[in-house]
Order: structure tokens, then sequence, then C-alpha cells
């Protein structure tokens, strides 16, 4: 009788930490056994001559995300972990999103709804606080975070989910209290608001102006003004998506001072720039249009050193996937409008990973171990997945990735989201994921074997960035 269920032979294994030839012994979809000439399985897979990665664990999308109509998000559980799976991405946590007179019980439960049955892949559940009353500071919030979900988003923009500065703090008071980690989406609201009144005054409403609005000055505001807010409660934060120069130096002021900021970042901030929302007034742009928007290509390097020099924990992909020509999606009822109603966000689940180990790793910007830290090992850590999550290690779910090393030009056809195109369109990429593992069972290798329900809903532990405080 066979020892292991599967045998991955000669694997080049790349973690967080090390580099080692192995074989991988996997039982009960769980690495059992790393060594050389490990005994038969009953199947076995030989990656000779490739890299084995641990699975991607996207901490930073948007899924089947109720919206105000008609705005309706292209992939949902099925189609978002579909792609994620065939782009090497092994564990999604995408939000469940109170709305302002909503309880955050009632949109976790129907989050759980809409993923039911759907999801190839594992994922968990982000809060999105957006209305925190007496009950979700004091019971909701308290609850659902002894029950797994661990982690929570703060918007500082957007009507419909922005909280003042008050609201900031009480959420970011049970943060400390119990342990959990809050994200904050830092731009200031009022200045975004201003400018996009004054830009709409001179006409200027076309998708480029987008990025007019949204100036590196109100990214640095908002993360300045965060850091402050996290200080007084001395509290742990991650700012998410940080696109620009000036809210990196904020960040790096902080940890100069001592202050446990951590961070993120994302594709679009290192192969898009503002031309991308078009440098007329084409209605192209839509496609681009994302928050806090691409900067100019000097900033492109400003997030490339700070991905190799540990400003950034966690690199994600903010896939908000809307169709470019639907009019539930950049058209918003089938008309061309104001960049002030476009759909904010871009699809990129799929090819995350990809473009970082290709223009990354295989380009040398990057080593293959920071790679791992920052796509998989980081948010493990990050939102209380880790060890079972993000390492190649004794004990952790087999969510392996064997990459194949080949040139290819991207093209949306070749993708698995239901989005009708990609920003990435037309990059000449060196490699992709030639076999995607999901606790030991093969999703992804040329061909997509889909799951659907296989996928459980994690229950996320406390953070493990930072050793957790005792109580007060």
């Amino acid at each position: 009788m066979s020892d292991f269920d599967l045998v991955i032979r000669n694997a080049r294994a790349v973690t967080a930490s090390d580099s080692f030839d192995c074989d991988i012994g996997i039982r009960a979809g769980r690495i059992a056994q790393l060594g050389l000439d490990l005994a038969a399985g009953k199947r076995e897979i030989d990656a000779a001559g490739r890299t084995v990665t641990p699975g991607g664990v996207d901490a930073h999308c948007h899924l089947d995300q109720p919206m105000p109509p008609p705005t309706r998000t292209a992939d949902d559980f099925d189609t978002g972990t579909r792609s994620a799976a065939c782009g090497g991405t092994t564990t999604v946590i995408p939000f469940a999103a109170q709305q302002k007179g909503q309880s955050l019980r009632a949109a976790v439960e129907d989050y759980r709804a809409r993923a039911a049955g759907k999801a190839h892949i594992d994922y968990a559940f982000h809060l999105i606080v957006s209305d925190p009353t007496p009950t979700v500071l004091q019971e909701e919030l308290p609850a659902l975070i002894r029950e797994g979900f661990t982690s929570f988003k703060i918007y500082m923009t957007y009507d419909d989910m922005k909280l003042d500065d008050g609201q900031i703090l009480d959420v970011l008071d049970v943060a400390r209290q119990h342990g959990a980690l809050a994200m904050v989406h830092a731009e200031n609201a009022d200045c975004i608001e201003w400018l996009t009144r004054r830009l709409e005054a001179a006409g200027r409403t076309a998708p480029r102006f987008h990025a007019h609005a949204r100036p590196m000055l109100v990214e640095r505001e908002a993360t300045h003004r965060a850091i402050a807010l996290a200080e007084l409660v001395d509290v742990p934060i991650l700012i998410v998506h940080v696109s620009g120069r000036e809210a990196v130096e904020q960040i790096r002021w902080a940890r100069a001072h001592g202050l446990n900021i951590f961070a993120e970042t994302c594709p679009q901030y290192l192969f898009l720039t503002a031309e991308d929302l078009g440098i007329d007034d084409s209605y192209k742009g839509a496609k681009c249009v994302c928050s806090p928007p691409p900067r100019d290509r000097a900033n492109q390097q400003v997030i490339w050193d700070g991905l190799n020099d540990g400003l950034f924990t966690v690199f994600s992909s903010d896939h908000a996937p809307f169709k470019f020509d639907a009019p539930e999606g950049k058209k918003p009822n089938g008309e061309e409008v104001s960049f002030r109603h476009i759909p904010n966000g871009i699809p990129g689940l799929e090819t995350r990973m990809a473009l970082l180990w290709s223009e990354g790793v295989l380009a040398g910007r990057m080593t293959p171990h920071r790679f791992v830290e920052l796509t998989a090992t980081g948010p493990a850590k990050a939102y209380g997945l880790h060890p079972r999550k993000g390492t190649i290690a004794i004990g952790a779910d087999a969510d392996l990735v064997i990459w194949d090393e080949r040139e290819f030009v991207l093209r949306n056809e070749q993708l698995h989201h239901e989005v009708d195109y990609t920003p990435y369109e037309g990059m000449r990429l060196k490699a992709w994921p030639g076999i995607t593992l999901s606790r030991g069972e093969v999703v992804w290798d040329g061909q997509f074997h889909a799951r659907p329900g296989e996928g459980q809903l994690l229950a996320c532990g406390k953070p493990s960035l930072l050793p957790q405080r005792r109580a007060d």
C-alpha cells in the first residue's frame, strides 16, 4: 500500500527563506513528508527542472460583492476562484461588505450564501465595516473575530462606505482589544470631491481625469492621518493598495519612529501608468480606472524598491472585475459616463503571480524568496492563515505551484475570468503556472479541473506578523 496519495518528484522547492531539492509527499491534502527518494505515491508528478512555490494567497480581491444597480462585479465565487487557480492562486480573501443600516452579521451570512457550493479553492472573508453602530462595535464585531473573521477594512473615501475619524478610532480600538488587523483604504474623500467638482465644471470628465481628481497628495494626507489614528490607539494597521511615492514616504517615516504600519501594493502600480487612463478623451481609459490610480513611470521604481526592501508585506491583485462593454460594468446602463461614475477597479486575480514571477524574479528584480514572501507567506501571516497556507512545510496544506518558464504574449482570450479585457493585454511574459494543486488535487495543468464546492471557508487566526499583546 502506498504511503502517499501523491508524490511530486525532483522539485526545486522555494519558500520565503530557503530553496532546496526534494520530493514532496502528500497525504489527505497536506504535505506529509519532504525528502529524497520518497516511497511511491498512488499518483506522481515529475517536477524535474522546474521550480515549485507555495500556492498564492490573494488577500485583496472582490468577488460577487453587493453593489447598487446597475453595477455588478463580473466574477462570482465560481469564475473568480477558477481564474485564481489557473493563475497559481490557491487561497482568496474577498470582502463581506456591510451596507449602511445593515448589521455586520447579516453581511457575513449573505456572503456565505453567495460563496456556498461555488468555490474551487479555499477562501476566507475580510469584513468591511461601513456602519459602526454600538451593536456592531460592542457585540457583532468581537463575536465575528472570535469566529475567525479577524481582519476588516476601513474606507476613508466613497460616500457609501467612508468613516469619519471618530468612527475609525472606535473600530481601531476594537482591533486593539481583540487582536484583529484593520486594513485602511487611505484617500482623502473631501479633497477628491472638491477636485472632482472643479474638473466637472471645466468639462473635464473623460476617464483620464480620474487621475487628476486623485493626485498623490490625497493618498499622502490620508495615509498620514491613518498612521496618526493608529498611533493614538496604539494598534498596528495595514495600508492597502499603496500606489505612490508620497504615501510610501509616510509609511517609511512611521516605521522609522517605531510604529507597526504594514503595507500592500498591487500589479497596477508596477505595470500601468496614468497614461493608461488615456492621453485624450477616449473612453477606452475606463478599463484602467481604479483607486488610487496608477501614477507615472518613475513612480513604478519606487514601488519595486518597496517590494524588495521590506516596505510591503503583501502583494495583492485588488481584483475588482467589471466588464468594459456592458451596462452593468464600465458603461453603466450602456452609457459612457463621467469619470466620477465609472465603476472603480480592474481585473488581476489570474495574472498577479505570473506578472511578478516574470518581471520580478526572471527579470532579476527580485529573489524567488521575496516573491514567495509577498504572494503567499506574508499575506498568510497577516491574516492568520500561516502555517496552514503560504509555505511548503510538513503539515501545511498541499497548495503548490509548479512553474513553466516560457515566453508568450498575454491575451485576454487565454484567461479564465468573466471580464472582457485585461489591462495587461500584449505584455510579453516569461512564465506561467504549469500545474496548480489545491490541497493536493490538481486544479490546473493547462486545463482547468473544476471542483465547485470543494473550496473551504477558512476560519482565520490572529495575525502572526507581530506578537499578540496581552490583555489590558
